[in-house]
């Protein structure tokens, strides 16, 4: 099943959804092993078939950077406002905003002055035009006055305007300097909420920054895991011998003579004929003839799996479709490993429940000790799940039998020659380093259980 999954670079959503998380850190890790390993490859490759690229790309990265040094020959470095002299950085801030506003201020001001010096210049060119108008018409019909009394009217008129004008220039300029004033108290208040709004999304974001990296660490120490556990796993299943070179004994055909090979293949002999016979042995049910034919190479064909009648090859998909192939992927290649059965025994081990589904094992482990656990048949891979009661809750593992071996997947690459040999390897060694999973005491099957969902009928 890895193989595959490395081989097309895809998993399935719901087989991903049966992983944990340190099944999927270890799964991720491979694939990405894998890809980098392509890369490489097609690299290489390209570089054997064009050599020129591989020097032009040598050549132009003659490229380098040159950094500024200080007297003590390292790279120089200015913080504004920490060296000798400088402002604290805040009154530095401070004095930019104000310098900002009041120039914003002045600016806004000459622009409210022009505006307003030709609305009075506009005003009292008005007036003045009219005075004289008037005086014009006066004069006209006051010729017999005394000219001069009529100029020193003229000119205090024309003074009294005057000082009505440079009175109003005065009030106009009040008004523009109080408004200039009131413009840069409301600009400097905007400029340094801006401001604490711009230290406050700095702060969001150096926060959002420390949990991104705390994040990144963490997946690196569960990957680091992750390859530690799978190192020290197969290096503890090499010193115990029971790694997938010892399958080979257990699949080649039956040998001629007493050599250790034929012991297997004997012992399941004297299951079939036994079960055949009238007086059956307590916990093996008899095999029923299977419906297919297994087809099979000629080095593992054995005189179990030949076709008790003819019927066409069963040619097994990617992964079960429905309960019946389950069955019959079971009886056609499982019954003949004696999966289910205790080590070198004909009777069906305690920890194997046969067919059942994920909710009935989380019912039978509910009531369990911790580090209780059971074995089911999986409807979604070819193989098994191994359901784990933990302190406060389950966890389920997936065990990958679609090849002469048993393993989990995506937590070890220890191979094991029969399911037997997988549960008691870990009775003595955890499952996953982080979790601590140890097989401890098997799960009791109920009364009402006993048919093993029909594997054995």
């Amino acid at each position: 099943m890895m193989q595959q999954i490395l081989r097309d670079m895809y998993i399935d959503p719901d087989l991903l959804a049966e992983l944990n998380e340190e099944q999927k850190h270890i799964l991720f890790y491979k694939i990405r092993q894998e890809q980098v390993r392509r890369w490489d490859e097609r690299e290489n490759q390209e570089n054997q078939e064009n050599p020129e690229n591989q020097d032009q790309g040598k050549k132009g990265s003659r490229r380098s950077i040159q950094w500024l040094q200080g007297c003590d020959g390292d790279v120089w470095v200015w913080v504004m406002g920490d060296a000798p002299g400088d402002k604290p950085y805040e009154d530095i801030i401070k004095e930019l905003m104000g310098e900002k506003a009041r120039r914003q201020a002045q600016q806004e001001a000459k622009e409210l002055w022009r505006t307003k010096e030709a609305e009075i210049e506009e005003k009292f060119r008005d007036a003045m035009a009219k005075e004289k108008a008037r005086f014009v018409a006066g004069k006209w019909k006051e010729e017999t006055e005394d000219r001069k009394a009529a100029k020193q009217e003229e000119e205090h008129i024309q003074e009294a305007l005057k000082k009505r004008e440079e009175e109003e220039r005065q009030q106009g300029e009040e008004e523009i300097k109080r408004a200039e004033e009131k413009r840069a108290r409301e600009l400097y208040i905007s400029l340094e909420q801006e401001q604490r709004r711009s230290e406050k999304d700095d702060k969001e974001w150096e926060e959002q920054l420390r949990r991104s990296k705390m994040a990144d660490q963490e997946m690196q120490r569960k990957a680091r895991r992750a390859r530690d556990e799978y190192k020290r796993q197969s290096l503890r299943a090499i010193e115990k011998g029971r790694v997938a070179g010892l399958s080979g004994l257990f699949q080649q055909g039956p040998m001629v003579g007493n050599g250790p090979t034929a012991a297997p293949f004997r012992r399941y002999s004297n299951v079939l004929e036994s079960s055949s016979s009238t007086t059956h042995r307590p916990g093996l049910q008899p095999a029923a003839p299977p419906l297919y034919r297994r087809r099979q190479s000629q080095r593992h064909s054995t005189i179990v799996t030949q076709p008790l009648m003819d019927s066409p090859a069963w040619v097994r998909a990617p992964r079960p479709s429905s309960r019946e192939c389950v069955l019959l992927w079971f009886k056609e290649e499982q019954t003949p490993k004696q999966a289910g059965y205790e080590r070198n025994s004909t009777t069906i081990a305690p920890w194997f429940h046969g067919l059942i589904s994920r909710q009935e094992s989380e019912t039978l482990l509910m009531n369990a000790a911790e580090g209780s656990f059971l074995v089911r048949v999986s409807d979604r891979i070819w193989g098994y799940t191994l359901s784990y009661r933990t302190a406060d809750g389950f966890k389920h593992f997936l065990i990958d039998a679609s090849g002469d071996y048993y393993s989990f997947l995506g937590v070890d690459q220890n191979r094991h020659a029969t399911l037997a040999d997988l549960i008691d390897f870990h009775k003595e060694e955890v499952i996953t380093t982080s979790g601590g999973e140890l097989l401890q005491e098997a799960c009791k099957r109920t009364v009402s259980a006993t048919d093993y969902g029909g594997l054995f009928q």
